[in-house]
């Protein structure tokens, strides 16, 4: 009573208990006085109630039953004015407090950087010495501390859903004060103890991604008004992380484009990102054309050159072999000295695999003879050789290392059909020819003798002209 009547309030009471006739006395519920004067006479008292509650008395011979409730009125007004004032105050700090981290963070992606700043405002609004920001990893099925500030959070022991007090709150989406912390049996502790914390989901569409917490070594009375200002700050925050998750996936995804580019075209790397599952990297047995192609004479041609020119060279020659493969939707496999293996129809399937490969090699040869090193036109001469078939493909190898190949007769084929090959020759198997015979001229060769097969393999040229 003393706390609420004050000032104009107290002025109005005063004059109300001397305007009757005998003292009149407010009187705390202690028996302290606190306005108008002591009866001298026999007096009676009535209580001054606010919200069913009696907190105080009015002491007098008259009036004072009206007395008491005038004083209850205008205690109740008062009450009113404060708590409008505190609300008043709180959604300050909230808007503030929103305001602040929105300007911090509106242009930031790196996620640990958001997290941090999302702690950093809260901590300036609401009393804590620590805090983290925990969000799901949802193929360990636990809780990562992206950012922990305080000892509090170190060693720390792994969260999952449903367990420890952030864990609770994940599952539940419902934040939580816990000023007893120690007496909570879901408590993990972690380097250090905390008394007291809140604690709040992270919700972004509809969707918990984690949790942040803030905690106080020190016994701290955390309230629904400060609880209020956490969950305000969760919301903006999971936003704001949720958009940070997003740009490191999109990261990771321009990361991984820019690898397989090194290997497959762009239109085969949009069919591998998009493949929704139909893409698969396990051994099977699959129909598919093999490309070999090799430079006559190699060792031979270069042994005159520099290594760095050698080099050079090759890369030259190498780029624009690769961009032909690409073109015609293969996949380069494997580079061996000079000699460039492709494949058609892995790590995608392609209907005319056989065609792919051939019309591929045709513009490789072509393309040689347009490059502007003119050494490179007048002294790389390749063979090439391409078979089709079943075969082996996928992840080969062991535990600490895998190349994605093919394995198969097939594969044999194309190799040695490429080592019988003269120089800007390429020779095909009888199923490429019987495949593509429609869309390119062959001729046929003979039969060559492949080792491990008893029976000669029927060989084909394929017809092109040198220049495009």
């Amino acid at each position: 009573m003393k706390k609420l009547l004050k000032g104009e309030a107290a002025s109005v009471l005063q004059g109300l208990l001397g305007a009757f006739g005998s003292p009149m006395g407010l009187y705390g519920l202690d028996g302290e006085l606190i306005l108008g004067r002591c009866p001298v006479e026999p007096s009676s008292a009535f209580p001054v109630v606010v919200e069913n509650r009696i907190l105080g008395w009015v002491r007098g011979s008259g009036g004072i039953r009206s007395t008491a409730g005038l004083i209850g009125f205008l205690t109740e007004k008062e009450l009113e004015k404060r708590a409008l004032a505190e609300e008043t105050l709180h959604k300050y700090k909230e808007i503030n407090l929103l305001y602040r981290m929105g300007r911090r963070i509106s242009s930031r992606l790196n996620l640990p950087e958001v997290a941090a700043l999302v702690l950093d405002e809260a901590r300036k609004t609401i009393r804590a010495t620590g805090g983290s920001v925990m969000l799901l990893n949802e193929d360990k099925g636990v809780l990562d501390i992206v950012v922990g500030m305080g000892k509090e959070y170190d060693r720390k022991p792994a969260l999952g859903p449903g367990t420890g007090i952030a864990g609770h709150v994940l599952v539940s989406r419902c934040p939580e004060i816990v000023n007893r912390a120690a007496e909570d049996p879901r408590y993990r502790p972690g380097a250090a103890c905390i008394e007291s914390l809140m604690c709040a989901p992270l919700i972004s569409n509809d969707r918990v991604i984690g949790v942040i917490n803030l905690s106080h070594r020190e016994p701290v009375e955390y309230t629904a008004a400060d609880l209020s200002l956490l969950t305000a700050l969760a919301s903006q925050a999971a936003t704001a992380i949720e958009n940070a998750l997003l740009h490191e996936r999109r990261l990771q995804q321009e990361r991984i484009r820019g690898n397989l580019e090194r290997y497959v075209g762009r239109q085969v790397v949009d069919l591998i990102m998009g493949a929704g599952g139909e893409l698969s990297l396990v051994s099977e047995n699959r129909h598919i054309a093999i490309l070999f192609s090799d430079i006559r004479d190699f060792s031979g041609t270069c042994e005159r050159l520099e290594a760095e020119a050698v080099v050079g060279y090759l890369n030259t020659y190498f780029t624009a072999m690769v961009e032909e493969i690409f073109r015609s939707r293969g996949t380069v496999n494997k580079f061996v000295g000079d000699m460039i293996v492709a494949l058609f129809g892995a790590p995608m399937w392609m209907e005319d695999s056989e065609k792919a490969a051939v019309h591929a090699a045709v513009h490789m040869q072509q393309r040689i003879q347009t490059l502007e090193e003119p050494w490179i036109q007048e002294h790389f001469r390749t063979g090439m050789g391409i078979s089709a078939g079943s075969v082996v493909v996928g992840n080969i190898g062991s535990p600490s290392h895998m190349d994605y190949t093919a394995i198969g007769d097939e594969v044999n084929v194309a190799s040695r059909l490429q080592a019988a090959a003269r120089g800007d020759q390429i020779l095909v198997s009888r199923h490429v020819y019987e495949s593509a015979a429609d869309t390119f001229e062959f001729r046929p060769v003979g039969s060559i003798r492949v080792k491990g097969r008893q029976a000669p393999v029927e060989t084909y040229e394929v017809l092109y002209e040198a220049e495009p």
